[in-house]
């Protein structure tokens, strides 16, 4: 293991929570934060936008190299056009997960990633953020929560009520989504070894940060 970097690498399945606990940590402690499932779910959006299909992996790869995104604020540009709620789709979260299986995807994606590392420090949130773009981190935490929570924080996130035809969708997505994540052949979602695990199906996003500190404090 080479020397550890100033970064904290939050890895889990689809709305867990994680983006918004990386947030509010990298708030916290005045670091920089990346949502890296927003860069594939911004490729697999910008395939469909060139009629590109999600397994032709040179296509996609090409387009992820030069993916003409812009992270304003809160705002997510791509190609001049706010996509901040469009790259939220059930829809376009399958398309992450298939274009996220593409090795040369990957590939392409993850220098970009590891710029986002400056001497501020990073708190980044993904998929395999401590097992392969920051497997020096300097700590790394896997934080899940289970599918039918998971399902109505998504819902509400939607205004959907928690039961019924709408949510039974949302929580079948979500289950393919994490079957699709942990059996692909590169970078599956797992639970690293050297990763603390946090399950936050009966805890606050608030306690959830805290959580994270302390652990960032006691490291």
């Amino acid at each position: 293991m080479g020397k550890q970097l100033q970064v904290i690498a939050i890895d889990g399945p689809s709305a867990s929570g994680k983006g918004t606990v990386a947030s509010r940590v990298a708030a916290a402690l005045g670091w920089d934060y990346l949502d890296s499932g927003a860069l594939y779910r911004l490729t697999a959006l910008y395939a469909q936008q060139q009629g590109v299909d999600w397994k032709d992996e040179t296509a996609v790869a090409s387009l992820a190299v030069g993916l003409p995104v812009v992270f304003k604020g809160d705002k997510i540009l791509l190609d001049g056009q706010d996509v901040s709620q469009a790259i939220r789709s059930e829809e376009i979260g399958m398309g992450a997960s298939a274009v996220a299986a593409l090795p040369a995807v990957r590939t392409a994606l993850l220098q970009r990633q590891r710029d986002f590392l400056t001497e501020r420090g990073l708190v980044g949130d993904g998929r395999d953020m401590g097992s392969v773009v920051f497997p020096d981190a300097c700590l790394k935490i896997f934080l899940t929560a289970s599918a039918e929570v998971r399902a109505q924080r998504r819902a509400r996130q939607l205004d959907l009520p928690c039961e019924g035809e709408a949510y039974e969708r949302i929580l079948e997505s979500i289950r393919a989504r994490d079957e699709a994540d942990s059996r692909r052949e590169v970078a599956p979602l797992r639970q690293l070894p050297d990763a603390r695990l946090l399950d936050t199906s009966e805890i606050s996003i608030e306690e959830s940060v805290k959580k994270v500190l302390d652990w960032y404090e006691k490291k």
